[in-house]
């Protein structure tokens, strides 16, 4: 095997491989879907994302291909057996307090900042380059290698499916877009609608809204109340605010108070690291009679979820010791005087099923009113320890830190879980605060340079 020093030559293109980084970050890749048209399913600036992935993979050498704006590839190496390398260039929207344009990219304190850093235009771009390394060093290869790039992954996943009908499934692969060492337990995600008419016409409380996202912790909640005494309204609020060290304001306009409280945004798969602003919105107001749908509306987020990040009080719950609890985060929480809506994304343990939990919900509900809807059931993923792939990538991952390569489980769902045999492999460090999906998402200069080492070799280990 020819020795090459991976470090080495990340840090020869290293200037290189920050500006082309800089560049995707600074592309808006928000899904848009009042925008879309034929090859941009997903909108123009995803779109552009895409193309910019790809154009950048042809004037390096390797084959690419779009499969109708849905997703694309980009390949390298010859022989029968194909390894997958399935990354995402959509982000969720930036939301509110950035200290920084969420869109510059820009570089300060050793960080690159923006919307998708972590998650997974950074992790993307370094594993690009362990594929350009590879390719520019001439290292014969018994493998194809293809880095997929997907479009819809913080949606509903159209794009992979849209691939896979038409494209072969790798024997192996990983999806840079989680933590390293080795991600190797990926919990079952299903997303649902509690939804129920509102027939008394919005009496008490008139209207609520909270959440972009399922997968997202909501940072705001905003509602408007009538209430017989709206100055002790107010003056609750304010101290409620106090109390939990919370921000927010509250005013009078006519006869209607209208209250605003601001949270702590997450991943969906940690509701517990962040503060949802909309069930405590609701655990303040339940503290006031509302009638009717009102009422039932907020007694279900304060008393059912506001606190519970693991289904108890919805008779959810479970836990194995393969990945650990159940968890849900009510995601959007949406009240008007015709209907009610609350959104649940539900991450269950590996070794339980889909269908058991929402049953267990549908029956938990029913007594109220509530209808479920289901918009997705994924089933978890899992790989043994003693794979081909898990063997390679712990091999790759000591070489390269000199620690070792230990297995974790998640909540989150990444591309793994769409191959047969897949895992996600970095790209955020032990140590490293998780910042995906939160104001200021950063990458570490220095993490982005040993990513793409550890990719670069990995890659070669997998592929040679």
């Amino acid at each position: 095997m020819q020795h090459v020093n991976w470090k080495e030559e990340v840090l020869k293109r290293k200037e290189e491989l920050l500006h082309d980084t800089q560049k995707l970050l600074q592309i808006k890749s928000l899904l848009d879907e009042e925008k879309k048209s034929e090859g941009a399913p997903f909108g123009p600036n995803v779109k552009e994302a895409l193309d910019f992935m790809l154009n950048l993979g042809e004037k390096s050498g390797m084959t690419a291909k779009n499969l109708d704006g849905f997703a694309g590839h980009l390949e390298i190496g010859e022989g029968e057996d194909l390894i997958g390398i399935l990354c995402h260039v959509d982000v969720v929207p930036e939301g509110d307090g950035w200290s920084v344009d969420p869109f510059g990219g820009e570089i300060k304190d050793g960080k690159i900042f923006a919307r998708g850093a972590i998650d997974d235009k950074g992790p993307t771009m370094a594993a690009f380059y362990g594929m350009k390394i590879i390719q520019e060093l001439k290292l014969p290869l018994s493998k194809r290698v293809r880095m997929i790039i997907g479009a819809d992954e913080e949606s509903d996943w159209r794009c992979v499916d849209h691939y896979f009908k038409h494209e072969e499934m790798p024997i192996m692969g990983f999806a840079p877009d989680a933590d390293f060492p080795i991600i190797n337990a990926e919990k079952g995600i299903i997303d649902v609608l509690l939804t129920k008419p509102v027939s008394d016409g919005g009496e008490g409380l008139l209207s609520f809204i909270s959440g972009r996202r399922l997968n997202m912790v909501p940072d705001a909640a905003e509602a408007s109340v009538t209430v017989s005494d709206s100055g002790i309204v107010i003056d609750d609020f304010m101290s409620f605010l106090s109390q939990e060290k919370l921000h927010g304001k509250g005013e009078i306009r006519g006869d209607v108070v209208h209250l605003l409280l601001e949270g702590v945004s997450a991943h969906g798969s940690t509701p517990e690291e962040g503060v949802n602003a909309g069930t405590m919105l609701a655990a303040f107001l339940s503290r006031f009679s509302f009638d009717g749908a009102g009422g039932e509306f907020l007694q279900l987020i304060s008393e059912g979820l506001n606190g519970d990040h693991y289904g108890l009080h919805l008779g959810i719950s479970a836990e194995d010791e393969a990945s650990g609890k159940l968890t849900v985060n009510p995601g959007i929480m949406e009240y008007s005087k015709e209907k009610a809506t609350v959104g649940l994304n539900i991450r269950f343990p590996v070794t339980h099923k889909g269908e058991q939990t929402i049953h267990q919900l549908e029956e938990s509900v029913k007594e109220a009113g509530w209808a479920v809807t289901v918009k997705e059931n994924k089933a978890p993923n899992y790989v043994e320890e003693s794979h081909v792939l898990i063997q390679t990538l712990k091999k790759v991952y000591k070489e390269q830190t000199g620690k070792e390569g230990e297995l974790i489980a998640i909540g989150g769902g990444t591309y793994a879980r769409a191959l047969n045999s897949g895992v996600a492999f970095g790209a955020l460090f032990p140590g490293r605060k998780d910042v995906a999906h939160q104001k200021d998402e950063h990458m570490f200069v220095e993490d982005l340079f040993e990513a793409a080492a550890i990719y670069a070799h990995a890659i070669y280990e997998l592929a040679k």
